[in-house]
Protein backbone atom coordinates (compact mmCIF):
# COMPACT_ATOMS: atom_id res chain seq x y z
CA UNK A 1 0.00 0.00 0.00
CA UNK A 2 1.11 3.68 -0.92
CA UNK A 3 0.59 6.17 1.42
CA UNK A 4 0.72 10.20 0.85
CA UNK A 5 4.09 12.14 1.65
CA UNK A 6 2.96 14.29 4.62
CA UNK A 7 5.84 16.53 6.25
CA UNK A 8 6.75 14.82 9.68
CA UNK A 9 3.85 12.09 9.55
CA UNK A 10 5.26 8.52 9.24
CA UNK A 11 2.38 5.76 8.36
CA UNK A 12 2.82 2.41 9.10
CA UNK A 13 -0.19 -0.50 8.13
CA UNK A 14 -1.25 -3.35 9.76
CA UNK A 15 -3.65 -6.03 9.57
CA UNK A 16 -6.31 -6.45 12.39
CA UNK A 17 -4.29 -9.16 14.04
CA UNK A 18 -1.06 -7.05 14.47
CA UNK A 19 -3.27 -3.98 15.64
CA UNK A 20 -3.27 -4.10 19.16
CA UNK A 21 0.43 -3.97 19.21
CA UNK A 22 0.99 -1.58 16.46
CA UNK A 23 -1.34 0.93 17.76
CA UNK A 24 0.90 1.58 20.96
CA UNK A 25 2.85 4.18 19.16
CA UNK A 26 0.00 5.26 16.91
CA UNK A 27 -1.58 9.02 17.14
CA UNK A 28 -3.89 8.55 14.31
CA UNK A 29 -5.76 5.37 13.03
CA UNK A 30 -7.42 5.08 10.21
CA UNK A 31 -9.41 1.81 9.44
CA UNK A 32 -9.59 0.89 6.16
CA UNK A 33 -10.83 -2.74 7.35
CA UNK A 34 -14.97 -3.28 6.77
CA UNK A 35 -15.10 -5.84 8.96
CA UNK A 36 -16.70 -6.26 12.41
CA UNK A 37 -13.59 -6.67 14.47
CA UNK A 38 -13.39 -6.89 18.26
CA UNK A 39 -11.35 -4.08 19.62
CA UNK A 40 -11.16 -4.65 23.49
CA UNK A 41 -7.83 -6.01 23.16
CA UNK A 42 -6.38 -3.46 21.27
CA UNK A 43 -7.62 -0.23 23.46
CA UNK A 44 -5.85 -1.06 26.17
CA UNK A 45 -2.26 -0.47 24.53
CA UNK A 46 -4.02 3.40 22.53
CA UNK A 47 -1.90 5.28 25.08
CA UNK A 48 -1.03 8.17 22.06
CA UNK A 49 -3.75 7.79 20.74
CA UNK A 50 -6.23 10.94 19.78
CA UNK A 51 -8.28 10.49 16.25
CA UNK A 52 -9.69 7.69 14.36
CA UNK A 53 -10.78 7.91 11.08
CA UNK A 54 -13.14 5.24 9.82
CA UNK A 55 -13.71 4.47 5.86
CA UNK A 56 -17.20 4.02 6.01
CA UNK A 57 -20.07 6.10 6.63
CA UNK A 58 -20.90 4.31 9.66
CA UNK A 59 -18.96 3.28 12.57
CA UNK A 60 -21.72 0.94 14.20
CA UNK A 61 -18.29 -1.97 13.41
CA UNK A 62 -15.82 -0.34 16.05
CA UNK A 63 -18.04 2.31 18.26
CA UNK A 64 -17.95 -0.26 21.30
CA UNK A 65 -18.22 1.14 25.02
CA UNK A 66 -14.93 1.91 25.14
CA UNK A 67 -14.33 3.90 21.89
CA UNK A 68 -17.59 5.84 22.87
CA UNK A 69 -16.93 7.22 26.52
CA UNK A 70 -13.01 7.82 24.89
CA UNK A 71 -11.90 11.44 24.45
CA UNK A 72 -10.74 9.84 21.01
CA UNK A 73 -11.88 11.81 18.10
CA UNK A 74 -14.36 9.93 15.31
CA UNK A 75 -14.38 10.91 11.96
CA UNK A 76 -15.91 9.02 9.10
CA UNK A 77 -16.04 8.76 5.52
CA UNK A 78 -19.46 10.07 4.61
CA UNK A 79 -19.78 12.10 1.54
CA UNK A 80 -17.47 9.38 -0.85
CA UNK A 81 -19.71 7.09 -1.10
CA UNK A 82 -22.78 9.10 -1.58
CA UNK A 83 -23.27 8.94 -5.44
CA UNK A 84 -22.28 5.18 -5.71
CA UNK A 85 -24.70 3.80 -3.15
CA UNK A 86 -27.21 6.37 -4.90
CA UNK A 87 -26.77 4.51 -8.43
CA UNK A 88 -26.99 1.41 -6.70
CA UNK A 89 -30.33 2.29 -4.86
CA UNK A 90 -31.83 3.59 -8.55
CA UNK A 91 -30.37 0.73 -10.32
CA UNK A 92 -32.05 -2.26 -7.51
CA UNK A 93 -35.18 -0.50 -7.74
CA UNK A 94 -35.31 0.23 -11.61
CA UNK A 95 -34.18 -3.92 -12.00
CA UNK A 96 -37.11 -4.55 -9.56
CA UNK A 97 -39.67 -3.14 -10.87
CA UNK A 98 -38.63 -3.38 -14.46
CA UNK A 99 -38.50 -7.65 -12.90
CA UNK A 100 -34.82 -8.15 -14.53
CA UNK A 101 -34.21 -10.63 -11.88
CA UNK A 102 -36.88 -13.08 -13.49
CA UNK A 103 -36.07 -11.90 -16.97
CA UNK A 104 -32.15 -13.40 -16.85
CA UNK A 105 -33.24 -16.33 -14.74
CA UNK A 106 -35.46 -16.92 -17.59
CA UNK A 107 -32.74 -16.44 -20.15
CA UNK A 108 -30.67 -18.70 -18.69
CA UNK A 109 -33.19 -21.31 -19.09
CA UNK A 110 -33.75 -20.47 -22.70
CA UNK A 111 -37.14 -19.44 -22.01
CA UNK A 112 -39.41 -16.95 -23.88
CA UNK A 113 -41.73 -15.28 -21.45
CA UNK A 114 -43.40 -11.73 -21.67
CA UNK A 115 -44.32 -10.34 -18.16
CA UNK A 116 -46.02 -7.12 -17.35
CA UNK A 117 -43.82 -4.75 -15.58
CA UNK A 118 -44.36 -1.21 -13.69
CA UNK A 119 -42.40 2.16 -13.60
CA UNK A 120 -41.10 4.98 -11.27
CA UNK A 121 -42.44 8.33 -12.31
CA UNK A 122 -44.90 9.56 -10.20
CA UNK A 123 -44.55 6.74 -7.68
CA UNK A 124 -43.98 7.47 -3.77
CA UNK A 125 -40.46 6.73 -2.25
CA UNK A 126 -39.55 7.15 1.27
CA UNK A 127 -35.65 7.56 2.26
CA UNK A 128 -35.23 6.81 6.20
CA UNK A 129 -32.23 8.45 7.23
CA UNK A 130 -31.73 11.68 5.19
CA UNK A 131 -28.25 12.15 6.30
CA UNK A 132 -25.73 12.73 3.12
CA UNK A 133 -26.19 9.51 1.69
CA UNK A 134 -30.05 9.85 2.25
CA UNK A 135 -30.05 12.80 0.20
CA UNK A 136 -28.01 11.72 -2.58
CA UNK A 137 -30.48 9.04 -2.89
CA UNK A 138 -33.18 11.51 -2.60
CA UNK A 139 -31.50 13.79 -5.74
CA UNK A 140 -31.47 10.82 -8.18
CA UNK A 141 -34.79 9.27 -7.18
CA UNK A 142 -36.47 12.99 -7.91
CA UNK A 143 -34.78 12.46 -10.86
CA UNK A 144 -36.32 9.93 -12.25
CA UNK A 145 -39.23 11.58 -11.13
CA UNK A 146 -40.43 9.69 -8.09
CA UNK A 147 -41.91 12.20 -5.49
CA UNK A 148 -39.45 11.56 -2.10
CA UNK A 149 -40.19 11.98 1.40
CA UNK A 150 -37.52 11.39 4.42
CA UNK A 151 -37.82 10.02 8.06
CA UNK A 152 -35.64 11.35 10.52
CA UNK A 153 -35.38 11.87 14.14
CA UNK A 154 -38.41 14.36 14.01
CA UNK A 155 -40.75 15.95 12.28
CA UNK A 156 -39.68 18.85 9.92
CA UNK A 157 -40.21 21.02 6.77
CA UNK A 158 -39.12 19.58 3.68
CA UNK A 159 -36.33 20.86 1.84
CA UNK A 160 -34.64 20.57 -2.09
CA UNK A 161 -34.70 16.59 -2.20
CA UNK A 162 -37.65 15.84 0.08
CA UNK A 163 -41.26 16.76 0.17
CA UNK A 164 -41.74 16.34 3.64
CA UNK A 165 -39.57 14.53 6.54
CA UNK A 166 -41.69 12.59 8.99
CA UNK A 167 -41.28 11.30 12.35
CA UNK A 168 -39.31 7.88 12.38
CA UNK A 169 -40.86 6.79 15.27
CA UNK A 170 -44.27 6.99 14.07
CA UNK A 171 -43.14 4.55 10.50
CA UNK A 172 -45.58 1.90 11.07
CA UNK A 173 -48.36 4.63 10.54
CA UNK A 174 -47.03 5.90 7.04
CA UNK A 175 -45.10 3.30 5.93
CA UNK A 176 -48.21 2.17 3.89
CA UNK A 177 -48.25 5.31 2.05
CA UNK A 178 -45.03 4.66 -0.16
CA UNK A 179 -44.27 1.99 -2.87
CA UNK A 180 -40.83 2.27 -1.93
CA UNK A 181 -38.56 2.24 1.44
CA UNK A 182 -35.32 2.89 1.39
CA UNK A 183 -33.00 2.65 4.71
CA UNK A 184 -30.07 4.65 4.86
CA UNK A 185 -30.17 5.13 8.50
CA UNK A 186 -26.85 4.51 10.29
CA UNK A 187 -27.27 1.30 12.90
CA UNK A 188 -28.02 2.92 16.65
CA UNK A 189 -29.83 1.02 19.23
CA UNK A 190 -32.91 3.74 18.13
CA UNK A 191 -32.90 2.02 14.52
CA UNK A 192 -32.14 -1.84 15.49
CA UNK A 193 -34.91 -3.61 14.39
CA UNK A 194 -36.20 -0.06 12.88
CA UNK A 195 -38.47 -2.33 10.25
CA UNK A 196 -40.14 -5.22 11.99
CA UNK A 197 -43.14 -6.92 11.40
CA UNK A 198 -45.57 -4.36 12.01
CA UNK A 199 -43.98 -1.59 9.60
CA UNK A 200 -43.87 -4.54 6.76
CA UNK A 201 -47.66 -5.78 7.49
CA UNK A 202 -48.30 -1.42 6.47
CA UNK A 203 -46.42 -1.73 3.31
CA UNK A 204 -48.72 -2.72 0.21
CA UNK A 205 -48.38 -5.63 -1.39
CA UNK A 206 -46.82 -4.16 -4.24
CA UNK A 207 -44.17 -2.02 -2.62
CA UNK A 208 -40.70 -2.55 -2.34
CA UNK A 209 -37.59 -2.24 0.47
CA UNK A 210 -34.06 -1.24 -0.15
CA UNK A 211 -31.71 -1.97 2.78
CA UNK A 212 -28.03 0.17 2.21
CA UNK A 213 -28.04 0.76 5.77
CA UNK A 214 -26.89 -1.91 7.78
CA UNK A 215 -28.67 -5.35 8.42
CA UNK A 216 -30.27 -5.20 11.62
CA UNK A 217 -32.02 -2.07 10.99
CA UNK A 218 -34.67 -5.11 9.73
CA UNK A 219 -35.50 -7.66 11.39
CA UNK A 220 -34.78 -10.37 8.81
CA UNK A 221 -37.15 -13.12 9.50
CA UNK A 222 -39.73 -10.86 9.44
CA UNK A 223 -39.41 -9.44 6.09
CA UNK A 224 -38.86 -13.33 4.92
CA UNK A 225 -41.98 -14.04 6.24
CA UNK A 226 -43.60 -11.24 4.62
CA UNK A 227 -41.83 -11.66 0.94
CA UNK A 228 -42.70 -15.54 0.95
CA UNK A 229 -46.34 -14.39 1.87
CA UNK A 230 -46.50 -11.76 -0.64
CA UNK A 231 -46.87 -8.99 2.03
CA UNK A 232 -44.54 -6.79 0.35
CA UNK A 233 -43.70 -7.25 -3.42
CA UNK A 234 -39.58 -7.26 -3.24
CA UNK A 235 -36.90 -5.90 -1.65
CA UNK A 236 -33.06 -5.20 -2.86
CA UNK A 237 -30.75 -5.94 -0.08
CA UNK A 238 -26.78 -5.17 0.16
CA UNK A 239 -26.53 -5.68 3.86
CA UNK A 240 -27.55 -8.30 6.51
CA UNK A 241 -27.75 -9.42 9.83
CA UNK A 242 -24.90 -11.85 9.48
CA UNK A 243 -22.29 -11.48 6.37
CA UNK A 244 -21.63 -13.15 4.59
CA UNK A 245 -25.18 -13.94 3.88
CA UNK A 246 -25.33 -17.38 5.12
CA UNK A 247 -26.17 -20.47 2.37
CA UNK A 248 -29.44 -21.11 4.48
CA UNK A 249 -31.05 -18.09 4.29
CA UNK A 250 -34.19 -18.49 2.10
CA UNK A 251 -33.52 -15.13 0.92
CA UNK A 252 -30.99 -16.46 -1.92
CA UNK A 253 -33.78 -18.67 -3.77
CA UNK A 254 -36.05 -15.95 -3.39
CA UNK A 255 -37.40 -14.63 -7.03
CA UNK A 256 -38.43 -11.32 -5.80
CA UNK A 257 -35.40 -10.11 -4.03
CA UNK A 258 -31.83 -8.85 -5.03
CA UNK A 259 -28.86 -9.90 -2.94
CA UNK A 260 -25.62 -8.55 -3.12
CA UNK A 261 -22.33 -9.03 -1.14
CA UNK A 262 -22.16 -4.97 0.78
CA UNK A 263 -21.02 -3.50 -2.42
CA UNK A 264 -23.33 -0.61 -2.98
CA UNK A 265 -20.66 2.02 -2.31
CA UNK A 266 -18.00 0.32 -4.40
CA UNK A 267 -16.69 2.46 -6.88
CA UNK A 268 -13.44 2.62 -8.91
CA UNK A 269 -12.55 6.30 -7.51
CA UNK A 270 -13.02 4.98 -3.97
CA UNK A 271 -9.73 4.80 -2.54
CA UNK A 272 -8.47 8.06 -4.37
CA UNK A 273 -11.55 9.88 -2.45
CA UNK A 274 -10.59 8.62 0.56
CA UNK A 275 -7.45 9.80 0.87
CA UNK A 276 -8.14 12.66 -0.40
CA UNK A 277 -10.63 12.97 2.35
CA UNK A 278 -8.50 11.74 5.28
CA UNK A 279 -5.33 13.88 4.14
CA UNK A 280 -7.17 17.03 3.89
CA UNK A 281 -8.50 16.40 7.36
CA UNK A 282 -5.01 15.17 8.55
CA UNK A 283 -3.84 18.83 7.61
CA UNK A 284 -6.52 20.29 9.61
CA UNK A 285 -5.53 18.07 12.27
CA UNK A 286 -1.82 18.99 12.16
CA UNK A 287 -2.74 22.68 12.28
CA UNK A 288 -5.26 22.28 14.79
CA UNK A 289 -7.90 23.04 12.76
CA UNK A 290 -11.60 21.61 13.24
CA UNK A 291 -12.21 18.49 11.39
CA UNK A 292 -14.93 17.49 8.92
CA UNK A 293 -17.22 14.65 9.31
CA UNK A 294 -16.40 14.45 13.10
CA UNK A 295 -18.77 11.41 14.67
CA UNK A 296 -21.29 12.52 17.47
CA UNK A 297 -20.16 9.29 19.70
CA UNK A 298 -23.45 8.86 21.84
CA UNK A 299 -25.43 9.27 19.03
CA UNK A 300 -23.41 6.91 16.54
CA UNK A 301 -23.56 9.44 13.28
CA UNK A 302 -22.26 13.01 12.18
CA UNK A 303 -24.66 15.72 13.55
CA UNK A 304 -26.37 17.96 10.40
Amino acid sequence: MSFPAVQGVHFRSCVIAELADAVSWAEVLLFRTFETVDLRSVWPNATNLRWIHASSAGVDRILDPALRESDWLLTNSGGILDRAIAEYVAAGILASVKKLPQAIRRQRERVWEHRGTSGVHGRHALVVGPGSIGRAIGGVLGALGMSVDASATSERPGDAEFARIRDVGRLPSYAGEYDVIVLAAPLTERTRGLVDAEVLEAMHSDAGLVNISRGPVVDEAALCAALAAGAIGWAVLDVFEVEPLPESSPLWGMDNVIVTAHLAGDADDFAERLWQLFEDNLQRYLQGLALVNVVDKQLGYVRR
